[in-house]
């Protein structure tokens, strides 16, 4: 019997330091963390999720992208969900944001089943995680497992939603100080620039990177990329039509796969801060992982899902810290 006990306290001790230990590298998020409190929450997400992307192909992208934007905000908040409401200036109206991210209904959608299933339980913060998880999955990508327990902000900071998301016309420079200033490095901003093998982006957001002269001249002296750079003059004038829209990847606009790395070896990248991984990487390093991803998909898909789970728990709320909204869109009275 004794022999059991001990076994027994030992196991105890094993699985408490290693739930120590995953606490601290997520920041004490965890797995399974609705298991008790809201077991169907993650099937709820899934579902409506799925549902979403097949009324509208395109919302894959845009629910991955609005955890992107609300992770390099504050930290992975679901601030970016406020609107306007008394001292709060919604992130929504910055320049990296407005007219461009979407999804917000269908994150409203999820949130009142949740309600409906699991009063004040499940954080806005943890939907927009588990959504660009599963918009990922059903165009074809990668499934990971999503660590959960973040709470939702009490504010918004449209400065630094002007600040910190990265411009589509980035220079490289500054995509990696933007990416370090979160606590990610290069390998997390070459495998997270792979999501833009979903979605699409608007004129003005891809105009500089076409009728850019010193751009062609300096990175396409053979005159290679001609046929593609015509394709996108006739979307994008070099005045108006500033919402006309083109894929981010010609090649597979629909499915999440490594194309997008074949796309910019080629020069054939839609917005400025794509092609400047090849263009402007003097030390090479960054070519190398380019290169690996564009050759080995399964590759890029472990690298994507480790640094999406790395990026969701940049300055996450625990505990006591935020709350758990009601409403997305409010802050609860």
């Amino acid at each position: 019997m004794e022999i059991i006990r001990t076994s027994f306290i030992l196991v105890i001790f094993v699985l408490n330091m290693v739930r120590i230990t995953l606490s601290v590298e997520n920041e004490v998020l965890y797995l399974d963390y609705y298991k008790e409190t809201c077991p169907l929450a993650e099937e709820i997400v899934s579902r409506n999720v799925e549902i979403a992307v097949l009324k509208d192909p395109r919302m894959a992208a845009s629910l991955l992208r609005l955890h992107f934007h609300d992770c390099f905000v504050m930290g992975c908040d679901a601030s970016i969900l406020l609107d306007n409401h008394g001292d709060i200036i919604s992130e929504k109206q910055a320049g990296p944001n407005l007219n461009s991210v979407r999804g917000f209904k269908v994150i409203d959608e999820i949130k009142y089943i949740l309600e409906e299933a699991c009063p004040l339980t499940v954080s806005c913060a943890d939907i927009l995680a588990m959504a660009a998880r599963d918009a990922v999955t059903l165009r074809g990508g990668p499934r990971w497992k999503v660590w959960l327990g973040r709470r939702d902000s009490v504010k918004a900071s449209l400065d630094g939603a002007n600040q910190f998301i990265p411009s589509p016309n980035s220079s490289l420079e500054t995509l990696i100080s933007n990416f370090n200033e979160q606590g990610l490095d290069i390998e997390d901003l070459v495998a997270l620039s792979g999501g833009h093998t979903l979605g699409k982006a608007r004129c003005v957001s891809f105009r500089q990177r076409v009728y850019d002269i010193n751009m062609e001249e300096k990175h396409d002296k053979y005159k290679r990329y001609r046929t593609f750079r015509r394709i996108l003059r006739s979307i994008c004038p070099d005045s108006g039509r500033d919402d006309a829209i083109a894929p981010l990847d010609f090649s597979t606009p629909v499915k999440f796969d490594n194309h997008y790395y074949i796309n910019i070896l080629e020069g054939n990248g839609l917005l400025g801060s794509d092609n400047v991984l090849v263009t402007e990487d003097h030390e090479g390093e960054i070519i190398k992982l380019v290169w690996a991803f564009a050759a080995n998909e399964e590759l890029f898909f472990s690298s994507f899902a480790k640094s999406i789970v790395k990026m969701g728990s940049i300055n996450v709320l625990t505990g006591l810290e935020g709350e758990i909204r009601k409403n997305c869109r409010f802050v609860n009275p």
